[in-house]
């Protein structure tokens, strides 16, 4: 049977003060009436039951989001005990997939993604799905529409086949996030995607290339996996889960597994990962400011304006951000909003881990 993964496990301190430890990104409301989980759920729904989809994060944050989608069974929640990136994550949901359906496929998404156009993203999935059966490794590249300096790349080699009306693509590698300069070449030689960070295969299949690149987490996962459905299975996956090292699955295993294929999809696709990032998916006035809560702005352009509480009434502003809260404020030039993360970091650090 085929399932889908929703990765919920991130902080998404990017979006500090909003994106909390308590809360996580995709359960915030960040447009419209519903979070980004809700809206995640229900882009997959016409292709998976709540059955069929789980979702891995930490306990606190399992529970926020089963609060939001009931529907989802609450035993398809996998709790992560501590974030050690995406491919121990994948590999723990792998093996509880493996111990209900050994023949299972996954597909690998994420929860904090706008996608513009859900039915491309369906038909790009159910393409994938029938590239996994043939023991493919699928990951879902996005058509760049701008020398991007914030995402990864794929690059496309040889043609393999096309199912379902999308071409797959072998994959020849993984490029890290590029400067300006690589950015404006890689687009202009058409042959390379932003990486989605989302995949499909067969459950098998991935754990094959999880003993052969990473045998020490495989072992781990193997010993985790026998206490499933056993009294034991909390403190085995406590005291193991210790000893993992951090890795992302790009590392980890995609840059050097067998049978990597891409299938390029123009999805209409956005990575909400900074406050600039979400600027550009609100409405816009006249000026370019982009405004949510009860806020006035007076004399200001490019600025992007988030009152969750009370009024808040700029004048003059100029290229700014600023988000305030119940319990923080913040103000930031749009120039650097890529550096919240590091500022949380330090909040952390000064001891108000209360407001981090």
């Amino acid at each position: 049977m085929d399932y889908a993964l929703i990765m919920a496990g991130g902080a998404g301190t990017r979006l500090w003060p909003l994106s909390r430890e308590h809360l996580p990104k995709p359960a915030l409301r960040l447009y419209g009436d519903k979070s980004m989980f809700e809206i995640a759920v229900e882009r997959l729904l016409p292709l998976f039951s709540p059955e069929q989809i789980l979702v891995v994060a930490s306990a606190d944050h399992n529970r926020v989001l089963h609060e939001q989608v009931p529907s989802i069974p609450e035993d398809n929640f996998i709790v992560e005990p501590e974030g050690r990136g995406t491919a121990p994550a994948i590999g723990l949901a792998a093996i509880h997939l493996q111990a209900r359906d050994p023949d299972a496929t996954m597909a690998v998404l994420t929860a904090d993604h706008i996608i513009g156009k859900p039915d491309v993203f369906r038909s790009v999935i159910r393409s994938a799905l029938a590239f996994a059966k043939d023991d493919y490794l699928v990951t879902l590249g996005i058509k760049p529409t701008w020398p991007s300096t914030a995402y990864g790349y794929i690059e496309q080699a040889d043609l393999l086949g096309e199912k379902l009306g999308f071409k797959a693509y072998a994959a020849a590698r993984f490029v890290e996030k590029p400067n300006a300069q690589n950015a404006q070449r890689m687009l202009s030689l058409g042959k390379y995607s932003w990486n989605s960070g989302m995949f499909i295969w067969k459950v098998g299949r991935i754990m094959e290339e999880f003993r052969e690149q990473m045998p020490d987490l495989c072992d781990r996962l193997l010993r985790i996996a026998k206490a499933i459905g056993t009294d034991d299975y909390d403190t085995v996956l406590r005291d193991l889960w210790k000893g993992i090292a951090k890795q992302t699955i790009d590392y980890g295993i995609m840059e050097n597994a067998k049978r990597v294929i891409v299938l390029p999809a123009d999805m209409d696709w956005l990575d909400v990962g900074t406050w600039d990032n979400l600027k550009t998916v609100l409405d816009s006035d006249e000026k370019g400011n982009s405004k949510s809560g009860d806020v006035i702005l007076w004399d200001s352009e490019n600025s992007m304006v988030i009152s969750s509480k009370r009024l808040v009434a700029g004048i003059g502003l100029e290229n700014l951000i600023i988000v305030d809260t119940r319990d923080a404020l913040l103000v930031c030039h749009m120039d650097r909003a890529g550096d919240v993360k590091a500022f949380v970091e330090n909040l952390k650090e000064l001891g108000r881990q209360d407001l981090a």
